[in-house]
């Protein structure tokens, strides 16, 4: 047995194949499905309102889920933890609103400043040391405040299609409390989407008519687009992406390899904007999902976050054609899918950011403006959330 001098065990002769078990590949299927049911919707938004050709909305969906995928797939196996990446759906929403006001290589200038930005903060070790600051109380209670508003939609939408909706539950319930060989959450997707099939027609309009080559995509650098984009974009990946990402781990008792991740994420972040796409970095929501105790034996979570990236991986080099499938899924469906998958990793953050009764303030106040959606000066609610909380935390409790 070899031992990784920094950051635990693992094997130089083992087989990763060996540690592949239901729990785990249902993990990463479902961390994948989340990457993928929603924020391709969102990027071809932002395409939209910058009127971006087919060829560079093809070039931006080539460029996050490959090289996402393909830094997943590397941290997981290498550091054998649930680390898993995709790219920052809060940062392609935030895009939605400034692509307009730039050209597209401008844009890409300002994807390439926001990875040397993220680079940078990994590479000096900062945000280490300020997780490190952090209770694991109040990374806890900012995760379920995040999700909050997923849970909300989760039930809005099992009234919108009560039929769907209500039987996958009643599925997740059944398989949650007597069959522990399948996972709940799969138990439930498949259903659902079964019945989708059977009572809903999808319309699935063409994208792209044949395979589009992806090529370098050359930048242009100003000031305005670097203060505009590049560093709101730059705190959106960290707050909303590693923190979350990098939090779940620790509150699932890992010890990732902070400086290094977020290094990782600048360094496979700048490989992507050559490409079109705006970041290629440990996820929030997958890691949670990939190192959740729903996701099998602690010591084979990594399984699950291999299995999310070679999914994003195959998603990203046939997106031109997977595309208008995805898009044809009803917006109810998709939140419905998302509920399921974050439906144990909400119950369990709640239980840790409240377990500790002398932080019941800080707490609360974590959760609530974490949970709030706020943005102040281009600063997410997470960031705010982790801010005050652990305020609140060190010197009023």
């Amino acid at each position: 047995m070899l031992k990784h001098k920094e950051h635990g065990d693992w094997s130089g002769t083992s087989n990763p194949l060996r540690d592949l078990n239901s729990k785990n590949i249902a993990s990463g299927i479902v961390a994948a499905l989340l990457v993928m049911a929603g924020p391709p919707a969102i990027i071809l938004e932002a395409a939209a309102k910058g009127n971006f050709t087919i060829e560079q909305t093809v070039y931006w969906m080539f460029a996050v889920y490959v090289f996402g995928g393909i830094l997943s797939i590397l941290m997981s196996l290498y550091y054998r933890m649930p680390i898993t990446a995709g790219h920052s759906i809060t940062g392609v929403a935030f895009l939605a609103t400034v692509t307009s006001q730039f050209g597209y290589h401008e844009l890409i200038g300002s994807y390439m400043f926001a990875a040397l930005l993220i680079f940078l903060t990994g590479y000096f070790g900062v945000f280490s040391k300020l997780l490190q600051y952090v209770p694991k109380q109040i990374i806890a209670a900012m995760l379920a405040g995040m999700i909050t508003q997923y849970m909300v939609n989760f039930v809005i939408s099992i009234s919108q299609i009560p039929v769907i909706g209500g039987l996958a539950l009643i599925s997740y319930l059944l398989f949650n409390k007597w069959d522990r060989r399948v996972p709940p959450m799969v138990a439930a997707i498949a259903v659902a989407f079964v019945l989708l099939f059977l009572t809903k027609p999808l319309n699935v309009n063409g994208f792209a008519t044949s395979f589009i080559l992806p090529t370098i995509q050359w930048p242009k650098f100003n000031t305005l687009s670097f203060l505009t984009v590049s560093i709101p974009l730059a705190l959106l990946i960290l707050s909303n992406d590693a923190a979350v990402g990098l939090g779940a781990l620790e509150q699932n008792n890992f010890k990732p390899p902070v400086n290094r991740v977020v290094t990782y994420s600048g360094i496979f972040s700048l490989f992507a904007s050559f490409f079109g796409g705006q970041s290629a970095n440990v996820a929030g929501m997958m890691s949670a999902i990939c190192s959740d105790e729903a996701a099998g034996p602690k010591e084979k979570r990594y399984i699950g976050s291999a299995v999310a990236g070679i999914i994003t991986v195959f998603f990203g080099l046939f997106s031109w054609y997977l595309v208008p499938v995805i898009q044809s899924l009803p917006k109810a469906f998709d939140s419905i899918l998302v509920g399921f998958a974050l439906l144990g990793v909400f119950g369990n953050s709640l239980y840790t950011g409240f377990s500790k009764p002398t932080m019941k303030i800080s707490a609360g106040f974590t959760f609530i403006i974490a949970a709030s959606n706020i943005s102040l000066f281009h600063i997410s609610a997470p960031a705010w959330a982790l801010l005050i909380g652990t305020v609140l935390a060190r010197y009023a409790e």
